[in-house]
């Protein structure tokens, strides 16, 4: 099911517990001012709207829920002042029944005339007993008066046209909340059979375990928890088909009985692909890989939409299940897939006080030959801010001009070709380098989570350190091979990544043919609440280059540590071995590790207090002598395409050489 028609079903099942709450209590009703009434006629749309401009629309960005401010006052606007008072309430109470509050809410944009003061006051007593149900309260109590009247006074217009006339009309909202609801008897049952079922989930999983506060939203969430726990056990039509809801106000329990169809079981049947002509035939069901007969899983149709828009020329894939199973049991799938446009163009840019700025412009083909074949073209300038330590007299500016390029299904439908060429100069503290690079190789995917790839690995540069001038030409043979269950790459909340690589050379500078380079990263990340607002991110990596000297491995593949792309708050390749001059000149293996607790304050807002640790080192393996550690906080601004990074970092042990801070900006998490 799509996320929205999941929302809109999640809106409705709520207003049905809320009636059904309320025709089915026991004990004393509600007074009449606490029961729902019928929703009151809409609010003219100059009301309430969010109003349109440059200045509400950057404040939006930062509170999407926020009302802008601006904008023509209501025709014979009505001002009031609002007091709320709720008896015996905590913070969370409160907070939810002055957020459900529209009098509370939009007293800044004061309404059309007596009615719209009226109708917004009958919409409040809906609104607050909906927070009061969302927080377990059953038999509370709200008392609106207008004026001192009631809003469904006879005369009610007449004494809010005299009450205006003497200032804004006061408006005064009493709650009293009552006792605090518990789930009672909750029972999962068969909707054929009214007897429990076996396989149904727990009661703590659903959130409705006795003794709990009886929250109405635990009610809906655990009927979309059912349909997707049965979707999973192979039941496709499963759904919630009834409830009962039963509210005692004697002993202050909420009773629930949720009826279950889970349906029949099914397997996967035949799948029928449309809207792929702007691919080869058969490229999408040459990547289905679901054989007839499979049990059916909602968790296999994502897997297979998400291993699909992995192809960047796929911009949507829409899956449709039958109505009904055929006569062998099976479920027809229906994919329906949208092309993306083929063509982009775009640009990026990076700043660091510790490593320099970068600029990049980009264009892209998405489907070259119109067999999902991707190319793209980076035009890169950078400056490096400083001079260099190894090279003073070198020029800080630097460019990248490179193309990447993958086709797919080379051999099987699991099998790709990437390839990347550039011609680049690099400026760094360590050395100067100029540079025509390629890397080219066959990656095989192996599952959705697992890939290998193994490639060719050319450079011809030259480059200039503390040792003056040399000219290097390296061939290598890579072995890359990544683990990856993230859930979103540049924003992850769950999941593991893992990336190793294992090259030996056939040349690699003055070493010749024997070194062998080894490296590797792990990332994991955990949310520790169901929005995801709280999430501990932590990586590791270390490498090493055995089997050839310091000085005889090439400058530009030696191990560094420092900067933004590993050790945040000291200069970029700082944390290095150096020479008796104090300059840098690199490791020959490294280590670095990193936590970091991800934390939203509002939906587009986040900080992040981070700590980082590390060092590159002269021998063949990390001794974890000299380790370097940083600590700071970090901004992050969410965007649709992912996070906007400003993070701050203070060094925790510097040396004589490094800088009080580091400040970096850039799109996506750090890691």
């Amino acid at each position: 099911m799509d996320r929205p028609e999941r929302a809109l079903r999640a809106r409705r099942l709520m207003l049905a517990v809320a009636l059904a709450l309320t025709l089915a209590a026991h004990g004393p009703a509600h007074a009449q001012s606490a029961a729902p009434t019928a929703e009151p006629a809409p609010a003219a749309p100059s009301e309430d709207a969010p109003r349109p401009g440059l200045f509400n629309s950057l404040l939006n960005l930062f509170s999407p829920n926020r009302m802008a401010d601006d904008g023509p006052p209501a025709p014979d606007a009505t001002p009031y002042t609002v007091e709320i008072e709720i008896k015996d309430a905590d913070r969370s109470l409160r907070n939810a029944v002055e957020g459900a509050s529209s009098l509370e809410s939009l007293s800044h944009r004061p309404p059309s005339g007596a009615a719209g003061l009226v109708r917004r006051a009958l919409a409040d007593r809906n609104n607050i007993t909906t927070a009061l149900y969302g927080e377990g309260y059953y038999a509370g109590l709200i008392r609106i008066r207008i004026a001192g009247a009631a809003p469904e006074a006879a005369n009610i217009f007449e004494i809010v046209e005299a009450a205006r006339k003497n200032g804004p009309v006061p408006v005064r909202v009493e709650v009293e909340p009552g006792p605090l609801f518990t789930f009672g008897t909750v029972q999962i049952l068969d909707a054929r059979t009214r007897r429990p079922l076996a396989d149904a989930p727990t009661l703590r999983r659903l959130r409705l375990e006795p003794g709990e506060p009886a929250l109405a939203g635990n009610i809906v969430r655990a009927e979309g928890a059912l349909d997707d726990h049965y979707r999973g056990l192979g039941h496709p039509f499963a759904r919630v088909a009834s409830k009962d809801v039963v509210a005692d106000h004697k002993t202050s329990t909420l009773d629930v009985s949720i009826y279950v169809e889970p349906g029949p079981p099914a397997t996967f049947g035949r799948f029928t692909v449309s809207g792929a002509d702007f691919l080869p035939p058969g490229f999408i069901e040459e990547r289905i890989e679901i054989a007839p007969g499979t049990p059916y899983s909602p968790e296999t149709l994502n897997s297979l939409r998400r291993r699909l828009l992995t192809y960047e020329s796929i911009a949507s894939v829409r899956i449709e299940e039958a109505s009904k199973l055929d006569a062998d049991g099976s479920l027809p799938i229906t994919l329906i897939v949208e092309a993306r446009k083929p063509r982009y163009v775009g640009f990026s840019g990076t700043y660091s006080s510790t490593e320099g700025a970068a600029v990049n412009a980009f264009w892209g083909h998405r489907n070259l030959f119109g067999g999902g074949e991707t190319l793209r073209l980076d035009a890169q300038a950078s400056w490096f801010g400083e001079k260099s330590e190894a090279v003073p007299d070198a020029d800080p500016f630097g460019y990248k001009v490179s193309a990447s390029f993958m086709k797919p299904g080379i051999y099987t439908a699991q099998d790709d070709l990437v390839a990347q060429a550039a011609v680049l100069r690099e400026v760094t503290n360590a050395y100067v380098r100029e540079a025509v690079t390629l890397v080219a190789g066959v990656r095989h995917r192996y599952s959705d989570d697992l890939s290998l790839q193994i490639g060719i690995d050319l450079e011809q540069s030259q480059v200039e350190d503390t040792t003056g001038t040399g000219d290097y030409s390296i061939v290598g043979v890579p072995f890359d091979l990544t683990y990856d269950t993230r859930d979103n790459e540049l924003d992850p909340s769950r999941g593991i990544r893992f990336a190793g690589t294992l090259e030996p050379f056939a040349y690699l500078g003055d070493a010749g043919a024997g070194p062998v380079m080894v490296k590797g990263a792990l990332s994991a990340y955990h949310a520790f609440d169901e929005d995801k607002r709280f999430i501990l991110a932590g990586r590791v990596a270390a490498g090493s280059v055995f089997g050839a000297g310091l000085y005889d491995i090439p400058p530009q593949r030696r191990f560094y540590v420092g900067g933004g792309g590993s050790l945040r708050g000291y200069d970029y390749q700082s944390a290095s071995p150096r020479n008796e001059d104090g300059i840098i000149i690199g490791g020959r293996s490294f280590f670095e590790a990193s936590l970091e607790g991800r934390i939203r304050v509002t939906d587009t807002i986040g900080i992040v207090p981070f700590f980082d640790m590390g060092s590159a080192y002269l021998s063949e393996w990390p001794d974890f002598d000299g380790l370097k550690y940083s600590a700071g906080v970090g901004l992050r601004y969410y965007t649709a395409i992912g996070p906007l990074r400003l993070d701050l970092a203070f060094p925790l042990n510097p040396g004589p050489d490094d800088g009080d801070f580091g400040l970096y900006v850039s799109l996506g998490q750090a890691f």
